[in-house]
């Protein structure tokens, strides 16, 4: 019998697993991965993955200088090795993200994507195989922009919220964005409770159509990636979006389901459907910013996580520094 998550892959949407503990990856055959500091942070405490701490410790150690600059070189050592072990087990891509505290930087994001990259390479694994994350800033989009165009490095824009963060990724050409669909559902739970929240109301669905229609009536080629879920009702509303990166518990559910996912989302339709004005910001960060300072839920969600990925990250550093100080 089909299950729910055979029949989302059915409709053309191409499915990613979204998680640090690649033990659990090969039971859904996704195609992609992605990771971010979060995942990583909780798949390290696992005694599964000690031999990845070990090598990410051995190169912090190999690196030399004071505890800081060896913690750094352990950071990304570590995060590579879990991209390379997950490598192994999907087809496609692994998203690795780049330290959010550099999100308001465009330069040492542009140094730490090429530094990323060229630890990849020295463990054999061509760039093809890698999408850089970068939250979606001004700089951030700007840094991807020109990691793109100038060094082919492929870039995944996270922590998209709004509309005009889509429209700028869209107009650097990145490869991919990540909207966060739950995370939009959580802000107006909160800020404006009391409405019904379900399926095509969820106000992170309806984001993310908006967003998949109007890259197919402007032709950008930009990938649509949903991310971020709270439950499955959100996943198979976006049915037919390029790709939708999940959870292993909700990749679980999807698999022990075995209801019928029709297809929501379709180049053509959106084509013949309402037109969406065109809107650019290309070389005008004050209107970008003016726009996201507009979008309340947008501005908050950005930043709040940001400074959650930046907290997770000096978790995960905070360990690799202790044992490196043993």
């Amino acid at each position: 019998m089909t299950t729910a998550l055979d029949a989302l892959k059915q409709t053309g949407t191409v499915v990613v697993s979204d998680s640090g503990d690649f033990e659990s990856i090969d039971v859904y055959k996704p195609q992609d991965a992605t990771t971010n500091p979060s995942l990583i942070l909780a798949a390290a405490n696992k005694p599964a993955y000690q031999r990845l701490i070990d090598a990410a410790i051995e190169a912090g150690k190999s690196k030399g200088g004071d505890i800081d600059t060896q913690t750094n070189a352990a950071m990304d050592r570590l995060l590579v090795e879990f991209g390379k072990e997950i490598l192994k087990i999907i087809p496609g891509r692994v998203s690795t993200e780049v330290d959010a505290r550099l999100s308001f930087d465009k330069e040492a994001t542009k140094a730490k994507a090429k530094e990323l990259i060229a630890l990849y390479e020295s463990l054999g694994i061509k760039k093809e195989r890698i999408l850089i994350k970068i939250a979606s800033t001004w700089e951030g989009i700007q840094a991807a922009r020109e990691l793109e165009r100038d060094d082919g490095i492929h870039c995944n824009l996270t922590l998209l919220f709004g509309f005009g963060q889509a429209v700028a990724c869209a107009e650097a050409g990145v490869t991919l964005i990540s909207p966060f669909v739950g995370r939009i559902l959580d802000w107006y739970k909160k800020n404006q409770p009391g409405k019904d929240y379900v399926g095509d109301a969820d106000p992170g669905v309806q984001s993310v159509k908006k967003i998949f229609n109007y890259y197919k009536q402007h032709n950008y080629k930009t990938i649509v990636m949903g991310a971020s879920f709270r439950n499955t009702g959100e996943i198979t509303a976006l049915a037919g979006v390029d790709f939708l990166t999940i959870s292993p518990s909700l990749l679980e559910e999807l698999k022990n389901d075995t209801s019928a996912v029709p297809k929501k989302l379709d180049a053509s339709a959106a084509l013949k459907g309402e037109q969406i004005p065109k809107v650019t910001y290309v070389d005008n960060e004050a209107e970008f910013r003016w726009a996201l300072c507009e979008d309340e839920m947008a501005n908050d969600k950005l930043h709040e996580g940001i400074r959650k990925f930046a907290q997770d990250g000096e978790a995960l550093k905070s360990v690799l520094r202790k044992k490196l100080s043993a």
